[in-house]
């Protein structure tokens, strides 16, 4: 069950990370080891930090070596029994509990209250802005080197992969110039770094 766990938090780069996932699978398949109540919650931990809002569904986006969404749960109800966390209906139309951090909170009341700005936003298909398919009606796109999503206001415009841009709307002339032109600079910053294979969990300083 350490091994586990250091195996969750050592993983630092891409190629590393993934095969720490595919051997920590691994091994416990072959043991029917099952990780230590420390790392669970620092699972929980991290995948709180890195949505704000977490339900089962976002599971979907993660590795299957993941606890599951039951024994997340029992953490997350720890957590706002303590009042470290707040549990409620954040996101509208999805079943089951969800789980947000206060601070996490107040932004989604920032941005409901924020008017739109036909800003587009392109992101890397496995950066967690990226919620198509999963929160967001439509199909997922393939989490590899080059896809993209480009959204205006929240809403997925297009989907780039293998070269080849999917239309998830209908746009005009205009709007068709644009999204090309972001799918072109591509993604930055931190969508940079997903697309470049950082592992869907943070590493812990343990």
């Amino acid at each position: 069950m350490q091994a586990c766990a250091r195996c969750w938090c050592r993983r630092r780069a891409a190629r590393q990370r993934a095969a720490g996932d595919d051997a920590a699978a691994r091994g416990r398949e072959a043991t029917g080891a099952s990780p230590s109540p420390e790392s669970i919650e620092h699972v929980a931990r991290t995948l709180l930090k890195r949505y704000g809002v977490v339900c089962w569904r976002l599971l979907e986006r993660e590795p299957a070596w993941l606890p599951p969404w039951r024994d997340l749960v029992r953490v997350y109800r720890r957590l706002e029994a303590r009042g470290e966390i707040r549990g409620g209906r954040f996101i509208a139309g999805l079943s089951g509990e969800q789980y947000a951090l206060p601070e996490a909170i107040a932004l989604l009341r920032q941005v409901r209250r924020r008017p739109a700005d036909g800003q587009l936003l392109c992101v890397a298909a496995a950066d967690p802005a990226n919620l198509l398919g999963t929160l967001m009606p439509g199909q997922k796109v393939p989490r590899v080197v080059g896809a993209r999503v480009v959204y205006r206001d929240g809403v997925p415009l297009a989907a780039h992969t293998g070269g080849r841009t999917e239309w998830l709307v209908d746009a005009d002339r205009e709007t068709r110039r644009k999204v090309h032109a972001a799918l072109e600079r591509g993604p930055s910053g931190r969508a940079l770094l997903h697309e470049q294979g950082t592992a869907p969990l943070e590493s812990s300083p343990h």
